[in-house]
């Protein structure tokens, strides 16, 4: 077999995973297409080490070794990525990526109390209290 087949398979599979990544919402379907980049590189690994084993005899086949590595890698990274977006879907009720990139409170709200019913922000009276009584 030749090493074109495997390599232009491999090319085909990262893009699908690369337009995947750039163009879904989901982030769910965003972790499935990090997974298919990552099968790209652990069928590139694979290939290359068969065709690099037919020119030498004594091969310590560290390609398909480094490819359980990344199979175990994604795992765990499949596991962690897939519980911390049902966490963030749980707690916001979107699994959409546009919307959960505003993660932080907007300067306008004023903390977590919202902004003080006279306009100001809240705590700005203690605030400036304190001022006047350390000049005082």
């Amino acid at each position: 077999m030749h090493l074109a087949y495997p390599a232009v398979l491999s090319s085909l599979l990262f893009c699908t995973g690369l337009y995947g990544v750039l163009a879904r919402r989901n982030a769910v379907l965003v972790l499935m297409s990090v997974e298919l980049m990552l099968n790209a590189v652990n069928l590139n690994l694979v290939a290359f080490d068969v065709w690099l084993s037919k020119a030498a005899r004594d091969t310590l086949h560290s390609g398909q070794a480094l490819t359980l590595f990344t199979i175990a890698i994604a795992a765990a990274e499949i596991g962690i990525g897939l519980a911390i977006v049902l966490a963030v879907y749980r707690g916001r009720g979107t699994s959409d990526i546009d919307k959960l990139r505003d993660t932080a409170e907007s300067p306008d709200d004023g903390g977590p109390d919202g902004p003080a019913p006279d306009g100001s922000a809240p705590g700005a009276g203690a605030a400036t209290d304190e001022k006047a009584e350390a000049t005082a």
